[in-house]
């Protein structure tokens, strides 16, 4: 799809519809929708009702964690009305705010979910090792002052791809039924003074992934071994969340 395709004014999406959203999460409680708190999924079904004229409800991919950004969290939702391919997306971004926008939506068929359908979920965990703190891109990044060796914290890493208990590393109020989860691959990688942690699985468990980087961060300051480390994660000792 072009960058600048132009978007159907003139043919009303009729039947379910799938959704690519966008968000900075830095002020929302995550993306679930709350009773008390700001929530990305609120925003988004405020909006969209209020361009189908009626209430509707989106069903999304994944769950992101408070402060967690989107490039493309999928959702989809069947429309109480049809509107055209551009009135759902500018009807959309014009009754969002600046945080959050919709790339792009498209008709699916009525057996597509969201989180069902998914085949592989990614997250990019990026660090900004430097010894002063950020000032610009202080929500983007976490910011580790001392030295951090990236080949130790890559070596260490492949321990965890594929399917394992990853008990460990999940939140202590974390309601999955099961903690087994299948990692595809785990990469971490400098660039400069950023060291980017990519993590591909089937699904994750709550604060899972920044357990991981925490965890990432005591080998590659040479805290712990790439070595030792695997035995310690096996045994049930917790890691260092960051």
């Amino acid at each position: 799809m072009s960058l600048f395709q132009r978007l159907d004014e003139h043919h009303p999406l009729n039947g379910r519809l799938a959704m690519a959203v966008e968000y900075d999460g830095s002020q929302y409680c995550g993306w679930q929708r709350l009773k008390h708190a700001a929530s990305v999924q609120a925003s988004l079904e405020q909006a969209l009702s209020r361009v189908a004229g009626a209430p509707v409800r989106v069903h999304a991919s994944g769950r992101t964690d408070s402060g967690v950004h989107a490039t493309r969290q999928i959702v989809h939702f069947d429309p109480p009305a049809p509107r055209s391919e551009k009135a759902w997306v500018f009807g959309a971004n014009a009754n969002l705010p600046r945080d959050i926008a919709v790339r792009w939506v498209m008709p699916v068929g009525e057996d597509f979910h969201a989180r069902f359908k998914a085949l592989a979920r990614r997250y990019r965990y990026v660090l900004l090792n430097q010894p002063s703190r950020p000032v610009l891109e202080r929500a983007n990044v976490t910011w580790c002052r001392d030295p951090l060796d990236a080949e130790a914290m890559h070596e260490a890493a492949q321990v965890l791809v594929g399917e394992h208990d990853f008990s460990s590393f999940r939140a202590a109020g974390c309601q999955s039924k099961t903690p087994w989860r299948h990692l595809h691959f785990i990469e971490v990688h400098r660039h400069g003074p950023l060291v980017v942690v990519d993590v591909q699985g089937n699904a994750f468990l709550h604060h899972m992934i920044r357990n991981i980087a925490g965890a990432l961060v005591t080998v590659g300051g040479a805290s712990r071994a790439p070595t030792t480390w695997p035995g310690c994660w096996r045994s049930g000792i917790a890691p260092r969340g960051m």
